[in-house]
């Protein structure tokens, strides 16, 4: 399957904002910590194998359409 440059498929929380509506425009800001296996080449060309996210914290999201965070919850899915 191909994949647009700079979307992310792994991703699985969905927000909403209280304020507008709004359902698909988000800065989100995380910080994220990740051990992987850096494979150079001799040519010196980097091949990053089996990345594993040891920790991710979500600092901030706020809005695209409205401009403010203040109105964005965590949608949950129902199991």
């Amino acid at each position: 399957m191909d994949r647009k440059p700079g979307t992310v498929t792994d991703v699985t929380t969905r927000y909403r904002c209280t304020a507008c509506g709004n359902l698909t425009r988000f800065d989100v800001v995380e910080t994220t910590s990740v051990r992987s296996f850096h494979h150079y080449t001799v040519g010196g060309d980097l091949a990053i194998e089996e990345p594993e996210i040891l920790s991710k914290t979500v600092e901030s999201v706020s809005c695209r359409w409205c401009g403010h965070g203040r109105g964005v919850e965590v949608i949950t899915e129902p199991e």
